[in-house]
């Protein structure tokens, strides 16, 4: 830009020609525009229609099962098998812990069973010989009973006879006592034997279904108990959106009703429906959390942003065919064609429903909107309008 000071500098000669030379050009583009064939187009009135009304609410896309896998057992870690982000399997291995000790455990268990049986044939044949030791001494007492009826034999000689019977029946209890007891130690060892496979299982920390590990909360080397988390795995194909919803919206929105869902991450709309409203409001926000459960699709993963998009009936808005509207950023503009110039208008859009497109400001009812605007159309050129 020239200073005052500059201007005066200039010689009147050359100022002069510089004025005619920018009006020359200014005349020569007017001139070229006049003469340049008009662009065919093909236009249709902005007008008022009934979209519906759509109510936008945001979220974030969660799985609908989440399991933190822990360790069951106290051991230290020997593996950890699985990284964020992996695939598993249900069933699937994903951490091992040294079950070292509860194997030794096991065989001692083990070996007290064995004891226990293999004592169990001799406890038999000493309840077989006790048996018969009390079998013979009720014998001998019945005939000694009657002997001493008949004063054959001394009060003494009975008395004994009656001895000898409650000796056996002692023995012979004390035999069958015997044998439960072993009985008792084997089934004790069976019940150690079978905590300690039990407890071995526990060494090998298994995926509980199929899914996505999210997180790894244990390495080698560290000790588990009972209790210590080890991963974090979130079930493939069961996923959902859970929106933050406007506490006026609470009255509306009832479980089973039918949701459009828009992803940014995977560029499309799902159809889907609400699975749960939280009746719960967030007294900072004034707002309810409703879950919309999610149709299984490729590559959703949690944490994905995404808008619910639920129609409440109809309203009556400006809108124009969707093909009208050009987007440049974050700036919307059309063509409206004044006479035979196209003029361009920049505009803001609102909700799209079908191949309609609301407007809410930059435009009025009756105006001639261009449909599908030729390429390169620029505000001024010449147009003809045509059916």
């Amino acid at each position: 830009m020239f200073s005052s000071k500059t201007l005066w500098a200039v010689p009147a000669t050359v100022l002069l020609g510089i004025l005619a030379g920018c009006g020359s050009g200014t005349s020569e583009s007017a001139r070229k525009a006049e003469s340049a064939a008009p662009i065919t187009v093909s236009a249709r009135r902005a007008s008022t229609v009934k979209l519906p009304e759509v109510y936008e609410a945001t979220g974030s896309v969660r799985a609908r099962v989440t399991t933190v896998l822990s360790a069951r057992t106290m051991g230290s870690i020997l593996e950890v098998r699985v990284q964020p982000g992996d695939s598993v399997k249900a069933g699937q291995v994903i951490a091992v812990i040294d079950a070292r000790d509860i194997e030794t455990s096991r065989r001692q268990a083990e070996a007290g069973r064995t004891e226990a049986q293999d004592a169990q044939p001799e406890a038999d044949s000493g309840v077989e010989a006790a048996k018969a030791q009390l079998d013979l001494a009720e014998s001998s007492h019945r005939r000694m009973k009657s002997l001493f009826d008949d004063k054959s034999i001394t009060a003494q000689e009975f008395d004994e006879a009656q001895a000898r019977v409650k000796t056996a029946r002692a023995t012979y209890e004390m035999a069958r006592a015997k044998r439960r007891q072993l009985d008792s130690k084997v089934r004790q060892a069976d019940e150690a034997v079978a905590q300690t496979k039990l407890q071995a299982s526990f060494a090998n920390v298994t995926a509980p279904f199929a899914g996505t590990v999210t997180e790894r909360k244990a390495e080698p080397g560290m000790l588990a108990s009972p209790g210590t988390p080890i991963a974090v795995i979130e079930q493939g194909g069961a996923y959902r959106l859970e929106a933050s919803v406007d506490e006026t919206r609470l009255a509306k929105i009832r479980p089973g009703m039918a949701v459009r869902v828009r992803l940014d991450a995977l560029d499309e709309e799902l159809a889907a429906h609400v699975g749960e409203v939280v009746p719960a409001l967030d007294p900072d926000s004034h707002s309810f959390i409703v879950k919309v459960d999610l149709p299984g699709v490729a590559g959703l993963r949690s944490g994905v942003f995404g808008r619910a998009l639920f129609e409440f009936g109809e309203r009556e808005t400006l809108a124009v065919p969707a093909s009208a509207l050009l987007h440049e950023g974050q700036i919307d503009r059309l063509f409206v064609a004044e006479g035979n110039a196209a003029r361009g208008r920049m505009v803001k859009a609102g909700a799209r429903s079908g191949d309609m497109v609301e407007i809410l400001s930059g435009l009025s009812a009756g105006e001639l909107v261009i449909d599908h605007p030729p390429q390169g159309l620029a505000d001024g050129a010449r147009i003809e309008v045509r059916p």
